[in-house]
């Protein structure tokens, strides 16, 4: 079941949340600012239902925020080094807003607009639309593009789509931050975690890809059996991990298995405390860890939380950073007549056993 109601508005332009209930009890909350998810309750071993998403409690939270809490973001999500690239022989300058770079669509992002909502009351899907005009943000090409979410007993599918009047290029991603124990539960250094690749991408102190693709073998970054996110955090500094120390944490891609299209494995987060799990999969090639090393007490959530560094995990599926500067990069680029479609799911379920592991 489905219902609607009012959640505030943006310079005079109602903005509206939905709650969404399925037959298990699993609820969530979306808003059409940003076309956003803003709550999710899901039960632990013992049946007790906590909310796992990061975010605020009114729509002035989620406003004035820059750390893009459950949001749709693009047209092009992660970093662009300087905010430009080359497409069919013409140079692009996109929007920077990080420093010289350009970061998830830029200023004014998919993540800042009012989508239109489309939903059936005794159904557990919102669809949400909306367009970005030809040049929005430096981007040639008008895109009509689309979120949406498909609950049921176990979790969530989101579905992102979009085409476009003229070639341009689109990377559209879902960037919840989740913390299994609840969103209030302090950070998440304590999460088990499994990713589904061998290799990741490096970056920059700037955070920006250098354009390798390195074996996580001995690194910091080798996740394919599984451990805790804490585990080797503080190695984070020096070439290939941003250079940024432990204060920055994970922010980074890795190439993960599977054909690129269909939808297969990415990543398995485990809370030891709470019991739950979190399997996930998406259609893409690519998952940016983010471990939200920027969040601080001056952040206050729902609740009136302070969310402390770490205090919660972004698995953001997506196509490679700064793809359309690395021609051995998966492309990002979209042309009239074709259909991208981005699928990420996320399914919850418990460890079944009684007690902390």
């Amino acid at each position: 079941m489905i219902s609607r109601s009012p959640y505030g508005d943006i310079n005079g332009i109602p903005v509206h949340a939905y709650t969404v209930t399925t037959g298990g009890g699993l609820r969530a909350r979306l808003i059409d600012f940003g076309a956003r998810l803003v709550e999710l309750h899901v039960p632990d071993r013992a049946g007790a239902f906590a909310d796992v998403v990061l975010g605020f409690d009114d729509l002035s939270g989620f406003e004035s925020s820059d750390a893009y809490f459950g949001a749709t973001c693009g047209r092009y999500g992660n970093r662009i080094a300087g905010g430009r690239f080359e497409l069919h022989g013409q140079q692009v300058q996109l929007d920077r807003n990080e420093g010289p770079n350009h970061q998830h669509g830029g200023s004014e992002g998919f993540d800042r607009k009012i989508w239109t909502a489309d939903f059936d009351p005794s159904g557990t899907a919102v669809r949400f639309e909306a367009t970005s005009a030809d040049g929005e943000m430096g981007f040639p090409g008008a895109l009509d593009m689309s979120a949406t979410y498909e609950f049921d007993v176990e979790g969530l599918r989101v579905t992102m789509e979009c085409r476009t009047s003229a070639p341009t290029i689109v990377n559209m991603v879902h960037h919840s931050y989740f913390n299994l124990a609840g969103h209030d539960a302090g950070d998440v250094l304590g999460h088990e975690l499994t990713i589904d690749g061998s290799f990741y991408t490096p970056v920059d102190d700037e955070l920006l890809a250098t354009g390798e693709i390195l074996s996580v073998g001995g690194t910091p970054f080798d996740f394919r059996h599984a451990r805790t996110i804490g585990s080797r955090i503080s190695e984070l500094s020096g070439p290939g991990a941003g250079g940024q120390g432990e204060a920055r944490g994970y922010d980074h891609n890795w190439v993960v298995r599977g054909a690129p299209g269909e939808l297969h494995d990415v990543a398995v987060v485990h809370d030891p405390v709470s019991g739950r799990v979190m399997h996930l999969r998406s259609t893409e090639p690519g998952v940016q860890m983010y471990t939200a090393g920027d969040l601080n007490a001056d952040v206050i959530g729902k609740g009136g939380v302070a969310y402390v560094r770490y205090a919660g995990l972004a698995l953001e599926t997506q196509k490679f950073p700064c793809s359309p500067n690395f021609s051995h990069f998966p492309s990002t680029e979209l042309m009239p007549g074709q259909l991208y479609r981005h699928q990420v799911v996320f399914t919850f379920s418990t460890d079944a056993h009684e007690g902390t592991p």
